[in-house]
């Protein structure tokens, strides 16, 4: 069995973290990867969007991100009751999404505040897209972990002074919103866990058990994986979603398009390419926002044509949707045996 500092703080059996992902509503999947062993992770951004949008998309219910948080926060204790599976939060924090960000996270911290099985098993607030230094001490004081996600050295030290306690480093090559500089894992990883002190987590192109067993070896001590888990049987996305990331076939089909925090990385179709070829054009930004929001609705109605699916490059690897308990015992005894016993081999 792999045991990494990240299973022992936080007393899950896999080092594996399933990422938020916006707009998408990620509650059935947070609690099934939950109960699985890994860290379940509900995503803030698609509440943030139900200030944008006439009505709620994506299995929400609430007109409100704070309602919606609480919603989702009791649905996954309750999915994961019985496991005692543990899960957290994953808000953007960009500075055009602030105010919101804040409703979010004072709703997850006064969930955790006021049940103490939530206090208990929702370990993690992890933050991304922005400066999370406005937030450190209201989450270090609820006593949850604080993760941040990076996409850089020189980020990444800057979150360890404010005293986040894990950095996950995302490469360039993983979907939905990624950083302007086209630096992938396998140069990003080792310079990130070299940089700072504090535990890294690699994320970008990881979903099986080789690119587990190589985060392990850069370093990391376990692995976000999100497109990964969309194509999974628990997983909230539309049936057609789950199987266009099977259906592609290269990892050369994504493409990277503006989004409402900066470039979004989507796989490949016309309403991906519609979007990109009005960036190029010089569309404004309202424009361009509002082919951002057809594209999400779109997929809510399951017009896949028209849609803008996020999606990493790794979606080109993946051909099959497994349970997510299949996939995660999958992959860690896939990385078992590539450490114990095929590398090994190499040394003479």
């Amino acid at each position: 069995m792999i045991k990494t500092k990240l299973t022992e703080m936080l007393e899950i059996k896999y080092p594996i973290i399933q990422a938020g992902m916006g707009p998408h509503n990620t509650t059935n999947l947070a609690a099934a990867v939950a109960n699985s062993g890994g860290l379940g992770l509900i995503s803030g951004i698609g509440m943030g969007y139900l200030a944008f949008m006439e009505k709620p998309l994506f299995g929400f219910t609430e007109k409100t991100p704070r309602k919606q948080m609480l919603r989702s926060i009791e649905t996954v204790k309750n999915m994961t009751k019985e496991s005692g599976g543990v899960f957290g939060i994953n808000v953007p924090v960009a500075v055009e999404f602030q105010s919101i960000s804040r409703e979010l996270i004072e709703a997850g911290l006064e969930a955790r505040e006021t049940d103490n099985e939530v206090k208990k098993r929702m370990k993690v607030i992890v933050t991304s897209a922005g400066n999370p230094e406005p937030f450190v001490e209201s989450i270090k004081e609820s006593g949850a972990y604080h993760f941040h996600v990076c996409p850089s050295p020189y980020h990444a030290k800057k979150v360890e002074g404010f005293g986040t306690d894990v950095v996950i480093a995302s490469g360039h090559e993983g979907g939905g919103h990624v950083a302007h500089e086209p630096v992938h894992t396998m140069v990003l990883l080792p310079e990130v866990v070299k940089a700072v002190k504090i535990p890294v987590v690699a994320a970008g192109g990881i979903s099986d058990g080789s690119t587990l067993a190589a985060a392990l070896a850069l370093g990391a001590v376990g692995v976000q994986m999100g497109t990964r888990f969309i194509a999974t049987k628990e997983s909230d996305f539309h049936q057609p979603y789950k199987d266009y990331v099977v259906n592609i076939k290269d990892v050369r089909d994504t493409i990277l398009a503006k989004g409402l925090f900066g470039k979004i990385r989507y796989m490949k179709n016309p309403g991906a390419q519609r979007l990109w070829q009005a960036e190029q054009e010089g569309a404004s930004e309202t424009d361009l926002f509002n082919l951002e929001m057809a594209g999400f609705a779109a997929i809510d109605k399951g017009d896949i044509e028209n849609s803008g699916m996020a999606g990493g490059e790794v979606a080109g690897r993946i051909s099959d949707i497994p349970t997510v308990k299949e996939l995660m015992e999958r992959i860690v005894k896939e990385a078992e045996d590539i450490i114990r016993d095929r590398l090994p081999k190499f040394i003479a």
